[in-house]
């Protein structure tokens, strides 16, 4: 059949995504890039921001069109917004045939199959989803080895001059045990399980074959990656996906006798018997727990790229607490001061959520404080928005005015981007590897001083201000943004690690030009 997958939120999500292409496409399913042509039109949904939720609903109204015109179309809602509607969605959307949470997505083919028999398949045939089941009895079977052979069994075939396809997302956990108070995802994605770090390995060194140079390894919480040697095993004995321990295992040694791969013996792993592997990256950090062992291995090992995202959501210590978080603002702060102790070369990123239930003029202020404390080469900024599902969303009052949220969020835009700027500012002169990943036509000369000079630099009379000229886009190791003049065989070079000069700056992107 022919199928169209979009999908919408986060990293987790695109890797899912890929997984179920690779799979589906195994089963002699074809793949479309516009949902016209399909037959089967699936949504890989995210629960976490509400506008990605209002893009879901918009696409289910088209279907709804199609199909009322009398089109035989098979619609699928996956992931996270299936698994916290749950099979309410069928009365809202009665043109949603079938519904896979993200933990189930192994039974997708079936659901598609048992849909595409509409006749012959009552709606519970339609549906896989954990919400029927408790916390523990669903993380057991998450544990189980079927949902850990899709992530093993994943098709991935890289394409010549094509910079997506050289760099692949490899899962190390599922799940999360924060309960972060604005979040869905410990009850969509349930509780967090570790793949075991030999089958992590190995699918590494598989990509690597394949052509990829860039791996980032996921997670909700990553550094609270730990293995226990011989806990769980299949019964054939071989080592099996392990439920996580709880947040107090991290404030304690590893039990004497126990054989352990923390996070960061399996960043050293991979580093170290992946050899053709360019690039390991990682996200998301949590701020407390963050080892040092971790910035040591980063520290000792060339190809792990020295970027960080770590989400510190607010600079109030009471906002934090409403948040769970699990951590203070002074702690978030030894946490910074680590890294660039450690690492000075460490660029980080962060989420910051404005404007959450009770936030005062005060607590706003100390998020503004710990912007311009942290060097942040960017956040991501949010205005809260309640999530159904969420201990927030049912037991604390979203009492700051809409209004007072906008105005907030755009003075920490502004405020951030002046951070930016002095992060970004402090790469020109050097020298760094950049990996290629777009062409784009751009007004040449660019608007700000310093793009001016990259121009020049590159040959360019700043004189032709109604022509255009083509930029080659990569990022460096601390995922900053470098634009570039593109050589004529720019297009060979894409999906590949080249030097770049950096000359000039901006607050979201360095100019450079290729050495």
């Amino acid at each position: 059949m022919r199928v169209y997958l979009e999908t919408f939120g986060c990293q987790m999500n695109e890797l899912d995504s890929e997984l179920v292409r690779g799979q589906l496409q195994s089963l002699g399913h074809e793949f479309v890039p516009h949902p016209d042509d399909a037959e089967v039109v699936l949504f890989n949904t995210c629960s976490v921001r509400e506008h990605a939720e209002q893009k879901v609903y918009s696409r289910l109204g088209l279907a709804g069109v199609r199909k009322k015109q009398g089109e035989q179309l098979i619609v699928g809602v996956i992931g996270c917004m299936a698994e916290r509607d749950g099979v309410d969605l069928f009365k809202r959307y009665p043109q949603v045939d079938l519904m896979c949470g993200p933990g189930e997505l192994d039974r997708l083919p079936l659901l598609i199959d048992n849909a595409a028999r509409a006749e012959a398949a009552d709606r519970s045939e339609r549906v896989a989803l954990a919400g029927n089941k408790s916390r523990r009895s669903a993380t057991l079977e998450a544990a189980e080895d079927n949902l850990e052979m899709l992530d093993l069994s994943r098709a991935f075939e890289p394409v010549a001059n094509d910079a997506r396809s050289r760099s692949a997302y490899v899962r190390i956990t599922r799940g999360c045990n924060k309960f972060c108070t604005y979040c869905v995802v410990p009850h969509t994605r349930g509780a967090e399980v570790h793949r075991p770090p030999s089958h992590v390995v190995d699918e590494c060194k598989r990509l690597v074959d394949a052509g990829v140079i860039e791996i980032t390894l996921l997670g909700q919480t990553i550094n609270h990656y730990r293995y226990a040697h011989g806990m769980a095993l299949t019964v054939d004995g071989n080592e099996a996906p392990q439920v996580g321990p709880g947040l107090a295992a991290f404030r304690k040694p590893v039990a004497p006798g126990v054989r352990t791969t923390t996070f960061a013996d399996l960043l050293h792993r991979i580093h170290e018997e992946v050899p053709a592997l360019q690039r390991l990256r990682f996200v998301t950090s949590y701020p407390r727990d963050f080892g040092n062992d971790i910035l040591e291995v980063m520290r000792d090992s060339p190809r792990i790229c020295q970027y960080l995202h770590a989400p510190a959501q607010s600079g109030s210590d009471r906002m934090l607490k409403a948040m769970n978080r699990g951590y203070t603002v002074s702690e978030y702060l030894d946490f910074v001061d680590r890294v660039t102790t450690t690492l000075p070369d460490c660029t980080i990123g962060g989420d910051i959520i404005v404007g959450f239930c009770g936030e005062t003029d005060e607590d706003f202020e100390q998020t503004c404080e710990l912007v311009q404390r942290v060097p942040f080469k960017n956040n991501f900024i949010f205005k809260y928005s309640p999530r159904p599902g969420t201990v927030a969303f049912d037991r604390l009052t979203d009492d700051v005015p809409d209004e007072v949220k906008r105005a907030r969020n755009n003075t920490l835009l502004a405020l951030q981007s002046r951070v930016s700027a002095r992060v970004h500012e402090q790469w020109v002169g050097r020298t760094v590897p950049v990996f290629l990943e777009d062409l784009r036509e751009r007004s040449a000369p660019a608007s700000t001083a310093n793009g001016r000079v990259a121009l020049s630099v590159a040959g360019m009379s700043t004189s032709e201000t109604n022509s255009t000229f083509r930029q080659i886009i990569g990022r460096s190791p601390g995922d900053l943004i470098v634009a570039m003049p593109a050589p004529e065989n720019a297009v060979e070079l894409l999906g590949t690690v080249r030097s770049a000069r950096i000359v000039g700056s901006r607050p979201l992107l360095l100019d450079g030009l290729l050495a």
